[in-house]
């Protein structure tokens, strides 16, 4: 009998010893489970654009129609002429039929005129062609030099290769991000642990400044939250 009670002392001691591990290892289990930090990582690139848009408007005025549809076609020609010459293809080139205005059948307005019609259009180049229209909108004077007058919009620019720049951009955020946890774990005595919570984050495209909008500017911020461990 009395071994007995020392052999059902010594279970229970086993039993309270264990108890009390398990205990711990649940309290620190349950401390180390909100230990975690929240980091942002940016990676950024310059990148020239390759793609742009850029139209063109030019009008003639006049009161005789048949004249002044024969003076838009010679000026559309002259403009066509001009960008072909700076490299540009004629599938690059697109010409959007006449708009006419009758300055006479207007219900207001001064109609006290020198001439009756406005005949406008518009020559639209979209292109990866960059450099070529670049150089095209330093000459665009002589196009005034051969008479046409021209009303030049600002060129479009864009990056349309971006897609290809998402993968290397976001491992390099990704990369970034986790220096600074791990920056962040050493300086509060803890190991870093996996991952809890990842947000890809946005990609932004913009111009580098406001002189050189054919340099554009890609930057992707992501934010991640690893787990802290003692």
């Amino acid at each position: 009998m009395k071994e007995n009670r020392i052999i059902a002392s010594a279970l229970i001691a086993v039993g309270v010893a264990c108890m009390g591990w398990f205990v711990k290892a649940g309290i620190d289990n349950f401390a180390n489970k909100d230990r975690k930090v929240t980091v942002k990582g940016l990676a950024e690139r310059e990148v020239p654009a390759d793609k742009v848009t850029w139209s063109i408007g030019t009008k003639v005025t006049g009161n005789d129609l048949p004249m002044l549809y024969e003076s838009i076609n010679s000026q559309t020609d002259k403009i066509k002429k001009f960008l072909r010459q700076n490299g540009l293809e004629e599938k690059e080139i697109t010409v959007n039929p006449p708009s006419i205005s009758d300055l006479e059948a207007r219900e207001w307005g001064d109609n006290q005129k020198n001439f009756r019609y406005i005949v406008t259009t518009t020559i639209t180049v979209a292109t990866n062609k960059v450099k070529e229209v670049n150089s095209a909108i330093f000459k665009q004077a002589e196009l005034l030099k051969q008479g046409v007058a021209i009303d030049s919009s600002i060129p479009q620019y864009e990056y349309a290769s971006f897609q290809q720049m998402k993968p290397e951009m976001m491992a390099e955020a990704i990369k970034n991000a986790q220096k600074t946890a791990e920056q962040f774990a050493e300086a509060s005595k803890s190991d870093l642990g996996p991952i809890q919570t990842a947000g890809q984050g946005q990609f932004e495209i913009e111009d580098r400044d406001q002189n050189t909008p054919y340099i554009k500017k890609l930057r992707v911020v992501t934010t991640i939250t690893y787990s802290l461990k003692d």
